[in-house]
């Protein structure tokens, strides 16, 4: 099911305040309703959705925006999810989940699309969510990682608690300190409300009206090109049982200075033997890295290639956006999540 990413659509499109022709907005929401059924009723036997709490939340979120209604069911799945700690993943911060799930909470309750009972359950799960992201802050002021941040301050600026809470300014001043971090748009639609107060829960009661057009085009700034070369070791982790030799590839892979993590293992896979191989899958927040040395990583087997620097500290950028340092060791780990 396209849940997180027709979820996603529909946040935008009630953004920008289409014009009032409800033919095919109507039938997206209809298509947003089926492949909410469709991602449970598919992995009953798994416990989970096809594809994910998060993407699951997101689906509720987009339709309650929309003043859609959304089945009693269908709300607590979700809300039963976070009551017995199941957003969480190996080796991964659930805080991003967290967020979107007490977003749709928060939208419905706001709403009213839903009775004074569940409202109150909603509301203590909300409360919950905002205490686990309290204490998950890192010493470096995220929630959970630079991304999942501004999903949490959207969960304190809608619940109106984040003048109350220490932890969300300084939250908001390391999120203002990394800003060049947000370089795809998915990632810049997250962060954007933020900077102004806001978020996403204000789509809900935008006032569409027209507007002078005053957007004017900008030439981004182009990063200072970088000289020399560099080299990296790149090593590649498969767990047992799977890989009984467990480390598949540890090799030094040189590349010019200021490449990408991408454009790192484009030179290994250039290198010659042993063959190193990987693939991509393009998403909204960027070049996701799907396939390594043969390995899939696969949603269906809740597994993923995750993106580490020696020790095992997780990287908070993709494969796109991540930039090595010279000496710096690498590591691709298929993991669970």
């Amino acid at each position: 099911p396209e849940t997180g990413r027709l979820a996603l659509y529909l946040l935008g499109l009630r953004a920008t305040c289409p014009p009032p022709e409800p033919g095919p907005q109507r039938s997206l929401v209809t298509w947003l309703k089926y492949y909410l059924e469709e991602d449970w009723a598919g992995s009953r036997q798994h416990g989970h959705p096809l594809t994910s709490y998060y993407q699951y939340s997101l689906g509720v979120l987009a339709l309650c925006v929309h003043r859609k209604r959304v089945r009693e069911e269908v709300i607590r799945r979700l809300l039963a999810a976070e009551q017995h700690g199941r957003f969480g993943h190996a080796g991964g911060s659930a805080v991003d989940t967290e967020a979107v799930a007490a977003l749709a909470f928060t939208c419905l309750e706001r709403e009213r699309l839903v009775g004074a009972r569940l409202a109150a359950e909603l509301r203590a799960a909300t409360h919950r969510a905002r205490r686990r992201m309290v204490e998950a802050q890192g010493r470096d002021g995220f929630f959970g990682n630079i991304y999942s941040t501004p999903w949490a301050l959207q969960v304190f600026i809608s619940t109106n608690t984040c003048r109350m809470q220490p932890a969300y300014s300084w939250a908001m001043a390391a999120l203002l300190e990394n800003l060049d971090a947000f370089t795809t748009a998915a990632t810049v639609a997250q962060a954007l409300p933020v900077l102004h107060g806001r978020s996403y829960l204000d789509i809900a009661s935008t006032h569409c009206r027209e507007e002078l057009d005053t957007l004017t085009p900008i030439t981004p700034e182009l990063p200072p090109e970088m000289t020399g070369n560099m080299t990296v070791r790149l090593v590649v982790e498969c767990p047992e049982p799977r890989c009984p030799q467990r480390r598949l590839y540890d090799r030094p892979v040189p590349a010019p200075a200021g490449s990408s993590l991408l454009d790192v293992l484009r030179a290994a896979a250039a290198q010659g033997p042993p063959n190193f191989t990987f693939d991509t899958q393009d998403t909204p927040q960027g070049p996701f890295l799907s396939r390594v040395l043969g390995l899939e990583g696969r949603q269906q087997k809740r597994s993923y290639w995750q993106l580490l620097t020696t020790p095992s500290t997780s990287l908070q950028m993709g494969v796109a956006e991540y930039r090595p340092r010279d000496g710096e060791t690498l590591i691709l780990r298929l993991s669970k999540w």
